[in-house]
C-alpha cells in the first residue's frame, strides 16, 4: 500500500495491520479476494447502473447495494486509519487518495437531494468508478510499471512536445492551403485535423480537397506510423531496466568482480564463489 506504514502499537492493532496491509497469512488473503470481489461488484453495479433500461428495472436493487458497498469500504478506511501509527501517511499515498475519492461521491450525494444538482450528483456517482484502481493495491508488477513510467516522464514529455511543434506546423499550413468549405476554418480546427491525421484515426469531418493538401496528409499519416512506436520503445526499455533491477544485485563478486547475480543468489555464476561475505561459507565446514 505504500512505503513507511507501520502498526500502531501491538495487540488488536497490529493484528488488523497484517490482515489488511499484508498478504503472508491465510485470513489476510481472505480479506485482499473479499475486498478485489467488493471493488468489482461496485464497479459493475456503476456500469450497470448507466444503461436506461437496467436502471429503470433494477434501479432500487443498485441504490441500495451501492450504499450498502459504500459502507463497506468506508468501514474498511477507518480500519485502515485505526491500525497505523501514523495515518496520515496512508491518507496522503496514491491508495489512500484513490480510497476516499471512492466512497466520497456517494456520501456528497446526501448533500445535494435537489433536482437543480442532478447533473452534480450524477457527476459525483460516475466518480465511484475510481474504485477499480484500488484493484492496483493486489498488483505487485503495478509498483514496477509506475517506477518505469516515472523514469521515462522526461523522455515521453520531450516526445509530445516535439508531435506538438510538428501538428501546429502541419495545421498552419492545411489552413494555409485549404479553405473555410473543405473544414479548415481556424489553426485550432486544422490542429484538431492534424492530429487525428497523426494517429492515423481518419474520422473523415475534416477533408483537404487540393492535391497539395492530400500529399501533405500522406506525408503526415506516414509520419504517424513512423513515430507512433517512440514512446513504446522509451517505456519498454524503462520496464526492462526495472525489471532488471528488482531481479539482480549490483553487489560484485569477491572473487572475479562479476556484477550480474540475482539477488537471491548465493554462489557466483561466473567462478562459483560464495557471494555472502558476511557469513561464512557452507562448503568449507565439511
Amino acid at each position: 500500500m505504500g512505503s513507511g506504514l507501520k502498526p500502531a502499537n501491538v495487540g488488536i492493532r497490529k493484528r488488523l495491520f497484517q490482515i489488511i496491509f499484508e498478504s503472508d497469512t491465510p485470513l489476510a488473503k481472505g480479506f485482499d479476494i473479499a475486498l478485489i470481489v467488493a471493488i468489482m461488484i461496485s464497479v459493475m453495479v456503476v456500469i450497470l447502473d448507466s444503461v436506461t433500461a437496467l436502471h429503470l428495472r433494477f434501479g432500487s436493487f443498485f441504490y441500495y447495494l451501492d450504499w450498502m458497498l459504500t459502507v463497506l469500504f468506508t468501514v474498511e478506511i477507518a480500519l485502515r486509519i485505526y491500525c497505523l501509527e501514523r495515518p496520515w501517511l496512508y491518507l496522503k499515498s496514491f491508495y489512500g487518495i484513490v480510497d476516499i475519492i471512492a466512497v466520497l461521491p456517494t456520501w456528497l450525494a446526501l448533500l445535494f437531494p435537489g433536482a437543480q444538482v442532478l447533473l452534480l450528483v450524477r457527476m459525483l456517482r460516475i466518480l465511484r468508478i475510481f474504485r477499480v484502481l484500488g484493484l492496483f493495491t493486489f498488483v505487485g508488477e503495478a509498483q514496477l510499471l509506475l517506477d518505469a513510467l516515472r523514469r521515462s516522464l522526461r523522455q515521453i514529455l520531450l516526445f509530445f512536445c516535439s508531435i506538438f511543434m510538428l501538428v501546429t506546423l502541419f495545421a498552419s499550413l492545411m489552413f494555409l492551403i485549404e479553405s473555410p468549405e473543405a473544414g479548415f476554418t481556424s489553426i485550432p480546427k486544422s490542429i484538431y485535423w492534424a492530429i487525428v491525421s497523426l494517429t492515423t484515426v481518419g474520422y473523415g469531418d475534416i477533408v483537404p480537397a487540393t492535391s497539395l493538401g492530400q500529399a501533405i496528409t500522406v506525408v503526415l499519416m506516414l509520419i504517424g506510423y513512423s513515430i507512433i512506436a517512440v514512446p513504446t520503445g522509451v517505456f519498454s526499455a524503462q520496464v526492462i531496466r526495472s525489471i532488471r533491477e528488482e531481479r539482480y544485485s549490483h553487489e560484485a563478486c569477491p572473487g572475479c568482480g562479476y556484477d550480474r547475480h540475482e539477488k537471491k543468489a548465493r554462489y557466483c555464476l561466473r567462478c562459483g564463489t560464495w557471494l555472502d561475505e558476511t557469513t561464512e561459507d557452507p562448503r568449507k565446514r565439511q
